[in-house]
């Protein structure tokens, strides 16, 4: 049974990092994973659970006379019922919660105009500048942000600013790898930052302090080799059509600093509460739908326009990408069976046996996130390795695991940066793929190298940092 789970989730894998050779939508493979990996996990509760979960079971059977009654198999599946579901499900809400609460916020800054604030001050045509500050603004904003939404907000504006498609795609590959480094050292920047966070891997300012530089490293160094061959300037579009916004000036910066603000003071609502960060989103979300709904109502009072569009939260909350929000919810709960069953620390200890270097380990991962979605593979790896809570007794390797330690800060860095060495290995890579039609090959051979030259400088800052600060 164990041997027919680690195939499933192989095959399952495989289908979802080639989800359009096959043209089935990752979501419905994950989904369809998460929950045959469940049953299997039921179906096979005598052999799987005694095996790899002796203790707790002998534990919740003492705690729980009535099951002294019961066969093993039902004692095992009452356990998996009432206890590693439950956990499962509660470490996975959390995060589901917070992207659901970050993506309605995001939303509702981009429909009312918010994100025009930084969009409508870039004037500069020299098309060596426009990179840099195209690239700085991906940067900033997928650290605030996400590396999708980030995407998508600057590709549309590389669309207001370059007609030629060829010449856009050098533009827009820049975006994934800004966007994927700007997101790395950023608690809400990234799913897998989001989720590292949220488990208590790793701190806000740890982040910060340690992946800020390394990620700087990953974006520079291609940026400096791609600005320097870009010659000339983008002719000027026509000026004499301007655009127009139901909203005032005042009432899109309004909305752009509430949004933005929200979601930087939630590391900070973590760090002063110690509640989880989910709590912390959800009541940034309930402010501004508060807001809105006072907004509206003085809105629509005092406008004579009847066909003012009317974006309230209800409405902005069902076109949230809950296809995404799904395929989170099915790869965790995949990637949990594998941690209840033990593959997944059993994996770490092949690792720790032949290769033992947590830089050696993190670089390979990174680069593995690169053929296959990292949002998986790092739940995978944080399921391998448990967090060490005593500090006092973690020495030597054992140190990097502890929280903030050397493992998580790195992890965090590769996974996100070595997305970028292919089209297909990010969020931000799928969108701008998608968007701009960008072919597989065209990447590949163009900028991938640079990707994996900014990705290597990135882990050779942090190590030194390491040596010199740490």
């Amino acid at each position: 049974m164990l041997t027919t789970l680690i195939v499933l989730f192989v095959i399952g894998y495989l289908a979802i990092a080639l989800e359009h050779p096959i043209k089935v939508d990752k979501t419905a493979t994950a989904l369809l994973l998460g929950m045959l990996m469940w049953i299997l996990y039921a179906f096979g509760a005598e052999y799987l659970v005694p095996m790899a979960e002796g203790e707790e079971l002998a534990k919740y059977v003492a705690e729980n006379p009535v099951e002294a009654q019961k066969s093993l198999y039902h004692q095992a599946l009452d356990f998996i019922l009432n206890v590693k579901i439950v956990e499962a499900l509660g470490d996975i809400t959390q995060t589901l919660l917070f992207l659901i609460g970050a993506m309605t916020i995001v939303e509702l800054v981009d429909v009312h105009g918010g994100f025009s604030v930084i969009t409508d001050r870039i004037k500069t045509r020299n098309k060596s500048k426009l990179l840099w500050v195209i690239c700085g603004t991906a940067f900033i904003f997928s650290a605030i942000l996400d590396n999708m939404t980030t995407t998508i907000v600057m590709i549309m504006l590389l669309r207001k600013l370059i007609d030629d498609q060829k010449e856009r795609w050098i533009y827009a590959a820049m975006v994934v790898i800004a966007a994927n480094t700007g997101g790395a050292w950023s608690p809400i920047g990234d799913v897998t930052t989001i989720m590292l966070w949220v488990k208590g891997n790793v701190t806000a300012m740890a982040l910060i302090k340690y992946v800020l530089l390394p990620s700087l490293a990953a974006v520079l160094v291609p940026l400096l080799i791609v600005s320097r061959r870009l010659k000339g300037e983008i002719p000027a579009k026509d000026e004499s059509v301007v655009s127009e916004h139901w909203l005032s000036a005042g009432e899109r910066n309004t909305m752009f600093y509430l949004g933005v603000g929200g979601l930087i003071f939630v590391p900070i609502f973590k760090s002063i509460t110690h509640m989880p960060p989910f709590v912390g989103i959800l009541l940034v979300l309930g402010i501004l739908w508060v807001y809105t709904e006072i907004f509206y109502n003085r809105k629509l009072r005092d406008v004579t326009n009847s066909d003012m569009p009317v974006n309230r939260l209800p409405r902005l909350i069902a076109r949230i990408d809950m296809p995404s929000i799904l395929f989170f919810l099915g790869i965790l709960m995949a990637v949990s069976v594998l941690q209840a069953t033990g593959v997944l620390a059993a994996t770490a200890q092949f690792l720790d046996d032949k290769v033992h270097n947590i830089y050696a380990i993190n670089i390979l991962l990174g680069a593995l996130s690169s053929i296959v979605d990292n949002v998986p593979l790092v739940a995978g790896v944080m399921g391998m390795y448990p967090v060490i809570a005593d500090v006092a007794q973690a020495t030597g390797y054992q140190a990097a695991f502890v929280v903030d330690g050397v493992f998580w800060e790195f992890l965090s860095y590769c996974a996100g940066v070595g997305g970028s060495l292919l089209i297909i290995g990010s969020a931000a890579g799928v969108i701008a793929m998608g968007l701009e039609k960008i072919n597989f090959g065209w990447y590949l051979k163009n900028f991938t190298l640079l990707a994996l030259v900014g990705y290597l400088a990135g882990a050779g800052v942090y190590m030194l940092e390491v040596l010199l600060l740490k």
